[in-house]
């Protein structure tokens, strides 16, 4: 696909920008915050942007070729869009949006449990590649009808998701009344008022819902009782024995997320799983914890050859792409960037923010001399 983006806005953080300026402060926060003092969510970033690459200017080069094999198919680049929440409150219709501009861009979408577009609708739009991350319910029943959901939809990757047992302590959430269901205070109605494209088109599409979940709720259930059997339909706490089941059901690529420490890679081994995905949930989970980058740089070199190593959180540009190949991934995937960039842009953010990811990526690489992703590792600077 060609590369075309919109000049005014050639970061993410100018899309970070545009988007506060966008959309309702109730919402930014959501999007942007971490949890407790956003010790994490800083953090992540940052750790990265210590890492530094070797360019050898006077080697032999023959061009940067940024495709990636990944799960028996080749992918334009190898980023991808992780699986955010709450995606059409962000930005109305935003799912969509965005699992449109991975398709043409042929890079992987990955749909949440709790996203805002149904499993059936993104298949659509992808033609059925895209990736899902499975919240895991507390019935068995409802387990399996989702997991066969996706399967029937076409979906290439099964990720199961490990760090989250419990909520995270989100003080900008809770201070909002960003719960379920939510208080819309008088405070968050005029912020609604003084972001009307947001609100024009939030009325357009109708109010956010777990669509892919709707099938499983009472019928006439209010915002309070939503609540309710979110609390009693899902348990986000994993376990082997959770695991294996899942391993027996599921026959295409099963991917666990939210790995941080190498014990959890080991036993992902041992229960068959084909990938990983080391990250901290956006540091919206645990803000004692190690950035995501740490845990990376012990876990790759171990587990290479046992598992396909992945990583999400902190990640913000081409260069952090590059940094985090370099230092053990074998693929990345981002949340934050691309929905800033569908609150900045609207239907262009998507197309827009994977055309500056490819476009920055593709400059690092011809930059350090480097013809192919897997060998961004062999420019790092040692420790």
């Amino acid at each position: 696909m060609k590369i075309k983006y919109n000049t005014n806005y050639p970061t993410v953080e100018d899309l970070r920008k545009k988007a506060k300026c966008r959309i309702p402060g109730f919402v930014f926060e959501y999007l942007d915050g971490g949890c407790n003092e956003d010790v994490n969510v800083k953090k992540n970033t940052s750790d990265i942007r210590k890492v530094e690459l070797i360019p050898r200017y006077l080697e032999k080069y023959g061009g940067s070729d940024m495709t990636t094999r990944l799960f028996g198919h080749t992918y334009d680049a190898p980023f991808g869009v992780a699986p955010v929440g709450l995606q059409g409150m962000i930005w109305p219709n935003a799912a969509n949006i965005v699992a449109k501009a991975a398709f043409d861009h042929n890079i992987p979408f990955v749909l949440s449990t709790v996203s805002t577009s149904s499993i059936e609708e993104i298949s659509e739009i992808t033609e059925g590649r895209f990736w899902f991350q499975l919240y895991h319910p507390t019935e068995n029943d409802i387990r399996d009808k989702i997991i066969k959901r996706a399967g029937d939809s076409g979906c290439e990757v099964l990720v199961i998701l490990c760090d989250v047992p419990t909520f995270g302590f989100r003080p900008r959430d809770i201070r909002n009344g960003l719960a379920m269901p939510p208080k819309m205070s008088l405070k968050n109605i005029i912020q609604i008022i003084g972001k009307p494209a947001w609100a024009v088109n939030t009325l357009k599409h109708g109010q956010p819902n777990f669509k892919t979940l709707v099938p499983y709720m009472p019928g006439g259930l209010n915002l309070k009782g939503l609540g309710q059997f979110m609390n009693d339909t899902f348990s986000g706490r994993l376990s082997e024995e959770k695991i294996a089941p899942i391993r027996d059901m599921w026959k295409g690529k099963l991917v666990l997320k939210g790995v941080a420490s190498e014990q959890d890679a080991e036993k992902a081994v041992k229960l068959g799983l084909d990938g990983i995905i080391v990250s901290n949930h956006g540091g919206r989970q645990l803000d004692a914890g190690q950035s995501t980058i740490e845990p990376l740089k012990l876990i790759a070199p171990k587990y290479r050859d046992k598992l396909t190593i992945m990583m999400d959180s902190g990640i913000r540009s081409g260069p952090d792409i590059a940094r985090t190949l370099a230092s053990g991934a074998e693929f990345t995937f981002l949340g934050r960037p691309f929905m800033y960039g569908v609150a900045a842009l609207g239907d262009e953010g998507g197309n827009h923010t994977i055309s500056i990811l490819k476009t920055q990526l593709r400059q690092v690489m011809e930059q350090v001399c480097c013809e192919k992703v897997s060998d961004l590792r062999n420019h790092l600077v040692g420790p």
